[in-house]
């Protein structure tokens, strides 16, 4: 007999024979690795979906030892890029388009890069100018929202920010700091032109505009033109009747605030404001600026139509009346026309019995201060109005005025009973006397 063989190898070689064993095993198939003709010739896989559907291999499944398979490196190299070579459709709903670094829209006209389309419409402002922002009480457009923000609190009756030094309250910290140069004496910004000081650079660049021609800002109504656009709205209000500033001590109204804070002045005897040439006080320092031209034979101020110069512009402007027939201004109690306010003011004394003004030398009482101070000129031997053709001299310039009618042969007073001429009106009056004798 041959050599025995064992029971457990017999055995194990019989259940190798039973039939179907090998289904319930899951035995190691090796991976077979196609030639391209076999890949080509392969039929490919139904779409339909009611085609019978033959599970795609897991990737897990199918990966083999290297020992069974050998893929070289570039093979596996050209794998990895036909994977990326892959085209993605932009309509596929599940494909990420980008990055959440990236930004994809670019500005046209600068280049630069934003995430959002929002982000690129607020952008573009900058070259185009266009305010998206506005302001729902007052209606204004701003070109950034924070811009907006700020400008709400004008409309706001909060003021959170104090002066530690004066107590004043300001709606915004950027005016308490714009505040903070009141309270001390720098003025570190200078006009290189004319080399005047300020304290803040803002006002120094509206003081630039007073060295040019240049007036940007009209009126819509009359058509005059400013340099600042403050003046510009400052000006608007002689178009309108509204006076919505009142003075709590008399109730005047004013049409600016910034006529009503002079006007307070009338209400106190304080004058702070002193002349350094004559030592003479003033409430206003605005009227103590125009006294100083009483100081200087300067007059930068000259009438286009006579060439007759001035000291200041203010005298200038109401010598202008001269050259019209224009009379705007009536006298309520005889109708009386004037063509300057202050004649009109100066008229109304000789409706009233007051004499406000009397001499100190004699005692005479006068309505209007212009009279006595003529009227002073009786108590001195001075004669300061001389005449340039005979050199003879008065005591006032109106007497002088009136004898140089001796030295023409014009005769513009004629009598409206005879027609007889004469050189003085005050003639007229003299001869007058012949027609009413009984």
């Amino acid at each position: 007999m041959s050599e025995k063989e064992s029971p457990v190898l017999k055995q194990e070689q019989e259940e190798d024979q039973v039939p179907g064993l090998e289904e319930t095993r899951n035995p190691v198939r090796p991976f077979q690795v196609k030639s391209e003709d076999e890949e080509m010739n392969e039929p490919a896989r139904s779409c339909d979906p009611q085609s019978p559907l033959q599970p795609d291999p897991d990737p897990e499944e199918e990966v083999s030892d290297s020992s069974d398979t050998e893929i070289s490196e570039n093979d596996s190299n050209e794998t990895r890029v036909a994977r990326l070579d892959v085209k993605i459709h932009e309509g596929d709903a599940n494909v990420r388009r980008c990055d959440s670094n990236e930004k994809p829209i670019s500005c046209s006209e600068c280049g630069e890069t934003f995430k959002k389309k929002w982000d690129l419409k607020i952008h573009k402002v900058v070259h185009t100018g266009e305010k998206l922002f506005c302001c729902d009480v007052c209606g204004t457009f701003f070109l950034q929202k924070a811009n907006l923000r700020l400008h709400m609190v004008v409309h706001s009756e909060e003021r959170p920010f104090t002066c530690d030094v004066c107590g004043k309250r300001f709606k915004r910290q950027a005016y308490l700091k714009s505040h903070m140069v009141v309270h001390t004496r720098e003025k570190p910004f200078r006009c290189d032109v004319c080399g005047k000081r300020f304290s803040l650079k803002k006002i120094l660049n509206k003081h630039m505009k007073v060295h040019t021609k240049e007036r940007p800002f009209s009126c819509d109504v009359c058509g005059k033109r400013f340099k600042l656009k403050a003046a510009l709205n400052r000006h608007m209000t002689v178009h309108t009747e509204e006076r919505p500033f009142s003075c709590d001590v008399c109730g005047k109204r004013f049409k600016l605030k910034a006529m009503l804070k002079p006007h307070m002045a009338v209400h106190t005897d304080e004058r702070p404001f002193s002349c350094d040439v004559c030592g003479k006080r003033f409430k206003l320092k605005y009227t103590l600026n125009k006294h100083m031209a009483v100081h200087t034979e300067v007059k930068p101020f000259s009438c286009d139509v006579c060439g007759k110069r001035f000291k200041l512009k203010d005298t200038l402007n109401k010598h202008m009346a001269v050259h019209t027939e224009v009379k705007p201004f009536s006298c309520d109690v005889c109708g009386k026309r004037f063509k300057l306010k202050d004649t009109l003011n100066k008229h109304m004394a000789v409706h009233t019995e007051v004499k406000p003004f009397s001499c100190d030398v004699c005692g005479k009482s006068f309505k209007k201060k212009g009279v006595l101070k003529t009227h002073m000129a009786v108590h001195t031997e001075v004669k300061p109005f001389s005449c340039d053709v005979c050199g003879k001299s008065f005591k006032k310039k109106g007497v002088l005025k009136t004898h140089m009618a001796v030295h023409t042969e014009e005769r513009p007073f004629g009598c409206d009973v005879c027609g007889k001429k004469f050189k003085l009106k005050n003639e007229v009056k003299r001869h007058m006397k012949i027609h009413t004798e009984v």
